[in-house]
This record gives structure tokens, sequence and C-alpha cells, in this order.
């Protein structure tokens, strides 16, 4: 028998007969559906074009409805993972994309499939018997096996590798929708014409790919992430907002995303077709979006207050890792993105560190001092946050950031190249980039049966499974970090 994540308690074949034989007519089977819009903003959901969205409009009046307060630090990854697994990123280890696989300066993991250890939903459903489709969820590539079907999400390399479960499920999405399109590779490059387009393309397979599994699998409970949500604020955002720095009254794109959200909402109600009345439907997002006013040079400005040395000045503005460190001068370096990590080099811990143990907090303390005190390019105070990891996380694996930096409470990225000579700089240096992400997304939840609309206050992205296996009639696991919402008292509207 092929060994699975679920082989302990049963086998597919197996847990799908025992799960067909779930329902009868007099005790209709539970289902879950799962509709994920990575980076959907609540202020542009629940306030400013609720009405332009009929099948949102629709779930949110009958349904509960709320932020979802997002993992620290809110980016996709590993925001999905904390969501599916009720984990928070210190416990899965992962702050990002790429963390250090260990305490050398250039040794980095990509926070794939394999990175992360901790049961997601999918597979406690697969052991409890559940038969389940995944689609789209950022952490599944590379594909493991469930009780179920799965394809996997935007970080896979391209579609000749091996993306879905069962393998031959790839010759069947062909067949349905031609060329499936994992992502928007360019979405930075700046001809947002193309990206436009690239969006509306890979939002229509998806759907139309999600229609078709819904239709001819036997399925408890279906999850879906369509990343356009994302990609169309980092592109557009800027054309959209009167706040943005960029901004400019009556520019063609100034509409995009309103009519973007109104084609998501179109698919989202042709989804819905396949949610009966004993089916609960969730809209949930990973993350908020915001404005980008623009960037801090991480890097620049540790060099500028004698935390970091080079051996040589770069020739021009270049990644860090493309310089050569002075490492025997230097206490500090720090990460491009959405939000700043800055490690210390410690002695004992790093290969040439320069701080002693005994001054490593007074180290911390000074550099959240003038983290915090880094003003905008005017002088004004941005009101810039710094955490230490054992502040946000219960538990702390891998290694994590000895430092975690939301510049200008995220209006602000961080930029991690050197050679620039300047502290502020609003040219992404990995491409044109209107938006960064809010620590608030979204929940609506109309429950199977009932028709209320009430409004969640505190909801926060560990609740989501554990809200899920109470649906189920599961037991929700005691190291899981959520609360099940349906155990708190909804305020009545």
């Amino acid at each position: 028998m092929l060994k699975t994540p679920f082989s302990r308690q049963t086998d597919p074949a197996s847990a799908a007969s025992e799960t067909q034989s779930h329902s009868t007519d007099d005790n209709p089977r539970r289902r879950v559906l799962v509709i994920g819009l990575d980076c959907a903003a609540p202020e542009l959901i629940f306030e400013r074009w609720l009405n332009d969205l009929p099948n949102l409009k629709s779930l949110y009046h009958d349904g509960l409805h709320g932020s979802l307060r997002s993992c620290d630090p809110p980016i996709t990854v590993p925001a999905w993972s904390v969501m599916m697994s009720s984990k928070s990123p210190g416990r899965l280890g992962v702050y990002g994309f790429r963390n250090r696989a260990d305490h050398s300066y250039d040794r980095y993991s990509i926070a794939n499939s394999l990175a992360i250890k901790e049961d997601r939903l999918w597979e406690i459903l697969s052991r409890a018997g559940k038969r389940s489709i995944v689609i789209g969820v950022p952490g599944t590539y590379p594909p493991k096996a469930l009780n179920g079907t799965m394809v996997t999400d935007f970080l896979t390399p391209d579609t000749s590798c091996e993306y879905t479960y069962p393998p031959q499920l790839k010759q069947e999405i062909e067949r349905v929708v031609g060329e499936y399109i994992l992502d928007v590779r360019d979405f930075r490059s700046g001809n947002k014409a193309k990206i436009l387009a690239d969006i509306y393309e890979m939002t229509r397979k998806r759907f139309q790919l999600a229609r078709h599994l819904l239709a001819k699998d036997d399925w408890d409970y279906f999850i879906m992430v369509e990343m356009g949500t994302d990609r169309i604020h980092h592109a557009l955002w800027d054309n959209m907002d009167p706040a943005h720095r960029f901004y400019e009254a009556g520019n063609e794109f100034e509409n995009a995303i309103h009519d973007y959200y109104v084609e998501v909402d179109r698919e989202i109600g042709e989804l819905l077709k396949f949610a009966d009345d004993s089916t609960d439907v969730l809209v949930v997002s990973d993350h908020g979006a915001k404005r980008m006013d623009g960037g801090i040079c991480i890097n620049e400005w540790l060099m500028a207050n004698g935390y970091l040395a080079l051996k040589e000045k770069p020739d021009g503005t270049v990644p860090l890792s493309k310089v050569k460190i002075d490492w025997p001068k230097t206490k500090a370096w720090g990460d491009g993105g959405y939000y700043a990590r800055v490690f210390l080099n410690v002695a004992g811990r790093e290969p040439e560190g320069t701080i002693a143990p005994e001054d490593y907090e007074k180290v911390r303390d000074e550099l959240i001092a003038g983290l915090k005190s880094i003003p905008d390019e005017n002088g004004h105070d941005i009101g810039t946050q710094v955490y230490r990891p054992e502040e946000l996380y219960k538990e702390v694996r891998g290694v994590a950031p000895d430092l975690i930096v939301y510049f200008g409470g995220l209006y602000w990225r961080s930029v991690g190249t050197v050679g620039g000579g300047k502290i502020h700089t609003f040219e992404n240096d990995t491409g044109p980039d209107g938006a960064n992400h809010a620590e608030n997304g979204i929940i609506i939840w109309r429950s199977a049966g009932s028709r209320r609309e009430s409004q969640l206050k505190g909801a926060k992205i560990t609740d989501v499974a554990p809200t899920i296996l109470e649906i189920f009639g599961l037991p929700v696991p005691p190291d899981m970090e959520g609360t099940p919402l349906a155990a708190t008292e909804p305020v009545l509207i």
C-alpha cells in the first residue's frame, strides 16, 4: 500500500468508500466549500464595493462576516499554511518564502510543501475518511498524497512539473482548460495591460477547473485560492487609490481592480451553485492590502549606523548577496520584502559572530530604537513597529529573524539592496509594486441551513482550521492555536 499521510488509519480507496456512504436522505452529508482570495481587502469588499458584488453581498447578509487578523508576518507564505494548520509561523518555522537553513551566512531553504511539518486540514480530514479538493493553496508544491485531488500553487516552477495528485489529473486539466496558469509570472513588469489580461485568463481557468472538479469528484471539503486578487493589488493599486503618491486621476486603469472584483464575484456565484443547504461556505483571505508609500533601504541604514560593513563598495545598486560582507566588522544585516528581517551576527552562533551573547539583548534594544526612529523622506515619523520573535510566537522553530520590522506600519516595504547610498527609495528592488500587505484579511461564513447576518469580532487566521473541524464534528487537536469561531458569541446586527 502506498505510504501516505493518512495511511495510519485508512487508505485512499477505503476512505473514499467510507465517505460515499456518509450521506443518506435522512442525514444529509455536511460539506465545506472554502473560497480563498489572496490579499482580498476588507475595506474594498465590506465597505467600498459590497453593493457591486451581489454574490459576496448575499453571503455577507446570510452569515457571519468580519476582518480576519492575519499572522505575523502577514504574507502569503506562510499565511495559508498558518490558516490550514492553526499553527503560527514560529511553530511552522517558516517566516517567508526564503528562510535561513542554518546560522551560516549563505544557506537558505525554500518554503515549499516539504518545509511544512505540521498537519494541514486536508491531511487531518483524509485520516478521518473525508475527501478533499485542494486547488492553488500556497505551500502545496510538490504535491503530497491525500484522500482526494490536489492542484498545487503559484510556487510550482511550471506545468511541466508534477503539480497534481493524482499525477494523471495533469492530463485531465489540459483537456478541460488547455494550458493551466499557475501564476502571473511578470506581475511586476510594469506592462499593466498585459498583466491585467493575464490575471483574467488565470482566474477564468482556475474557476473553470474548480467547477469541473466539483461536478465530477466526490468531495466533503473543497478549497481553492485565487492569486489574482493579490497580483492585481500589487500591479495596479497606485492606479486606484487617490492617497497613493503615484496616483493620477482619470488614468486608464483607475477602475481595473473594482472591475476585477466584480468578475471574481461572478465566478464565485457559479461556484455557489455547488453549495446546497448542507454545505457551509467560507470566503477568506490570508491578509489584506494597503498602499505602498515607499521603501526603506534596511542595509543602507545598517551601514550608515555602523552595524554592517562591506569589503568593497559595489558599482551601483545590487542585492546584498552579490557583495562581500566584512563579517568581523558586522553586527547585523537585513533582508528586503514586505517586512524587514534583521539578523544579528552573534559570537558562537554565526561563523564569524561579533556580538557577545551577553550583549545580544542590548544590541537588539539599540536596533529597535534606531529602526523605529527612521522618518520618511521629509523627516516625519512613520510609525514603524519592531518585534522580537518570542513576543509574537509561543514557540520559535527554525532560524527566525532576530527582529521583525514593519516599516511605517507596512505602508513602507523593506529594500535589501546596497550601493544606492540612500535610505529612502520609491522604486521597488523587485519591480514596480503599488501595494503592501495589511494585517487584516476577510472572513465570510454562511453556515449550512442558516441564514442570519452576524458580525464576527476578533477572528484570527488560526481560527479557520478548528472551525472547519468543528463543522465536520471532528475533534480539534489540542496543539492547534486557534479557537472554533462557532464557539464564540457573534455580535448580532
